[in-house]
């Protein structure tokens, strides 16, 4: 039979546990959006030569491995560095009118206006991105923009795993269309990242464009 002191210390280990609970709730609501993907532990990194060897038993795992990999020589690699990865150029593509390539400066901080879209039209944005050294898990691109300093707009996009090869990858986004109207013309602010699934940024960009009745020349 419990006593009175066991019932008194369940009801206070009860009630700060609704407490506790009650308070991770309340947190969970707060959160910000850097805040919105759990950490997840990753095991130990495993090297472009100990993947090709690991399973090699295994048909199908080798085959998959070999498309992941293309004509990638292990033996070439460098085991001890980091995936380097580098964004090249941005090119915005529109249906009827020459494609806007725009290089990427080593800042990542373009001076000035970046470029100017036409309202209500409808685009693509292109990346040319090279990685070196070793594969690249769960490259994703994230923008976020301002108009007059109030937020407007908020994208996630998952660019996928890459691994390190000669030729840059051409990596098309999906189509987007620029709103219209007098309150959607002006000028924006934007800031745009390349991160990995370990968080690790590659790249960001801090810019500012139009959005107008017309291309610009």
């Amino acid at each position: 039979m419990e006593n009175d002191g066991d019932k008194g210390h369940l009801a206070t280990t009860s009630v700060e546990g609704e407490i506790l609970s009650r308070q991770q709730s309340e947190a969970s609501c707060y959160a910000t959006e850097d805040e919105e993907e759990l950490a997840i532990q990753l095991g130990p990194k495993v090297s472009i030569k100990e993947h090709l060897e690991k399973d090699k038993d295994d048909e199908s795992l080798r085959k998959w491995k070999e498309q992941l990999l293309g004509n990638v020589d292990a033996d070439a690699v460098n085991e001890t560095k980091e995936p380097d990865v580098k964004i090249l150029s941005l090119t915005i593509t529109s249906s009827g009118r020459p494609d806007i390539v725009l290089s990427i400066p080593e800042s990542g901080n373009p001076k000035g206006l970046w470029f100017t879209l036409k309202e209500g039209s409808k685009y693509h944005l292109k990346f040319s991105i090279k990685v070196s050294n070793d594969i690249v898990c769960g490259l994703k691109y994230t923008n976020t923009v301002w108009k007059a300093g109030l937020k407007v707009d908020s994208s996630k996009e998952m660019l996928g795993t890459f691994s390190p090869q000669g030729e840059p990858y051409l990596h098309e986004m999906p189509e987007e269309t620029t709103p219209s109207g007098m309150f959607a013309r002006g000028s924006y602010s934007a800031r745009s990242k390349f991160l990995d699934d370990d968080n690790k940024c590659y790249l960001e960009i801090n810019y500012t464009f139009d959005i107008q009745k017309q291309w610009s020349k």
